[in-house]
């Protein structure tokens, strides 16, 4: 076989995949057929290149080879090996039918010797299993590889955005660059104001980019806000695993996104209409309808849109007077200047009273770690005995580590420094400092944002404001009545002597509502 007369195909193949990565180059297979066809004196009609794996059918370059050589123009072909033919057993069986019906009369590989007798085409059909042998069983044995890692929470393939492999550590780490944008990704969606598409535009505008440059789509937001990857948590192939990498945002922040997705919540339309300064801050008193703002004769009146109740009393009010009464609502929430320095150090004495509490709580949700990590094992076991079905372990599985990533972020939340704990308490009492500079500044929008820190359930009744101070600043409200000598012997009951009882007792009152209720200030 193998005469002049014989026509020739030489057919290179290399692909990206890992199963050949070790193969020989085009360039080094071409240079090793090329020899043997000067070698043996053949006639090469068309030399045919490809970059593709062959695990699977569908190569456009092998396809076109065999329907030309069908068409009578060729028929041989020169490989390097004849896995570089076929990985895959339907292409595989191809060669061998075209061989046994006489339409390929030569097969000639520089590193295996063929004939096209029975025993060759055995030979050959032995190699062409061989090479599928060796796909699969490297596929197996990366999907093994990828399941192990799985287990020891070590993400197993290329990182998702925001993150980057770290090939020493063979895990992830956040990326420098993008995962802040990640983790604001979150917290505008969070908020409920953002559809996908605003979120696109946002964060397009902020430069969040793919890796390769390009801008993400609306759904690799909606995939990516849904990925549980970011809070440290690993979702593969349908189960979850504890993740061992650095988390990007908290579960809380994840779980609010989630709940902002399950009620399709819109974005608040702003900018449609003319910007008032206080449109949509208020609530009519009598029948719940937003306030609008509207100008007349040169002023703003604030007005019931009358949208539910048609026939509401509430009369027209001045923009200058609800200003007025706002600079009043803040210069209640305001204390005395010297009051701070004494709350911020009666709050060091109460942050080294605390060491001790949280020390005792660290170690109550350590235990409830070690009971998750308990639970784990006992279903892993129950499972390998065939307790329960593969479904029933997965549910209970991610059950159980949705519950140990509670409690681990709470002990994490412990185990941060006291100063840290008190943070919170300290920022309100500096916010008090804020409160009387809000209330004696000209800037009206600082004084209307202020407000909406002090307090909530705005509403405008007979041209009166009417609000709800929230949380410990009902107690800065309450200390600031507190504070007037008129006030506080009826409430405390007590018989001032002179200024110095006096000044004591509103102390004590503002220790406990700083040192012991502001906590529930976010």
């Amino acid at each position: 076989m193998g005469s002049i007369l014989t026509n020739f195909f030489i057919y290179a193949r290399k692909s990206t995949d890992d199963a050949d990565r070790q193969i020989r180059s085009i360039e080094d297979q071409l240079a090793e057929v090329r020899e043997l066809a000067v070698k043996h004196g053949l006639n090469v009609v068309d030399v045919l290149l490809e970059k593709q794996s062959a695990k699977k059918p569908g190569r456009p370059i092998f396809n076109q080879m065999i329907e030309r050589i069908e068409k009578g123009e060729a028929s041989g072909i020169l490989a390097w090996h004849p896995d570089r033919l076929a990985r895959n057993m339907l292409d595989g069986g191809k060669i061998i039918h075209l061989v046994d019906t006489g339409i390929i009369v030569d097969l000639k590989f520089p590193t295996i010797a063929f004939e096209p007798t029975s025993q060759g085409k055995l030979t050959l059909a032995m190699l062409f299993g061989m090479s599928k042998y060796y796909v699969d069983a490297l596929s197996e044995n990366i999907r093994r590889g990828q399941r192990q890692k799985l287990k020891n929470g070590i993400w197993p393939t290329v990182a998702p955005i925001g993150y980057l492999n770290d090939k020493k550590a063979r895990n992830i780490f956040p990326d420098p660059e993008r995962s802040p944008l990640i983790r604001k990704t979150f917290q505008l969606y969070a908020t409920g104001l953002y559809t996908l598409d605003h979120l696109e535009d946002a964060m397009t505008g902020l430069g969040m980019t793919a890796r390769t440059g390009e801008p993400l789509s609306r759904a690799q937001y909606h995939r990516l806000l849904q990925n549980p990857i970011y809070y440290g948590t690993i979702f593969y192939s349908g189960e979850h695993y504890e993740g061992k990498h650095e988390p990007i945002i908290t579960k809380d922040i994840f779980d609010q996104c989630q709940a902002v997705i399950a009620r399709k919540s819109q974005p608040k339309v702003l900018n449609r209409f003319k910007a008032y300064l206080y449109r949509g801050l208020f609530r009519c008193g009598e029948c719940g309808c937003f306030v609008t703002t509207e100008t007349q004769k040169g002023h703003n009146y604030l007005r019931c849109t009358k949208r539910v109740k048609k026939d509401c009393s509430q009369p027209y009010v001045r923009e200058e007077a609800i200003a007025e009464q706002i600079t009043n609502v803040l210069t209640s929430a305001c204390v005395p200047d010297e009051w701070v320095p004494w709350m911020l150090a009666e709050l060091e004495n109460d942050r080294q009273n605390d060491i001790a509490s949280m020390t005792e709580a660290t170690e109550k949700l350590q235990k409830e770690i070690q009971a998750t990590d308990t639970k784990l094992d006992r279903l892993m076991t129950g499972y390998l005995d065939q307790l329960f079905s593969e479904k029933e372990y997965r549910a209970r599985k991610t059950r159980i580590l949705a519950d140990k990533q509670d409690i681990t972020e709470r002990l994490k939340t412990f185990n941060q420094t006291h100063e840290t704990r008190f943070e919170p308490v300290i920022r309100f009492v500096n916010r008090l400092k804020q409160a009387k500079i809000a209330a004696s500044s000209t800037d009206a929008v600082e004084k209307r944002e202020f407000l909406k820190t002090v307090g909530s359930n705005l509403e405008l009744v007979n041209r009166t404001l009417r609000f709800e101070p929230r949380n410990a600043w009902q107690l800065v409200v309450d200390s600031g009545r507190l504070a007037q000598r008129t006030t506080a012997p009826a409430i405390a009951g007590a018989v001032f002597v002179g200024e110095t009882d006096h000044n004591h007792f509103v102390a004590e009152r503002v220790r406990f509502l700083t040192a012991r209720w502001i906590f529930s200030v976010a």
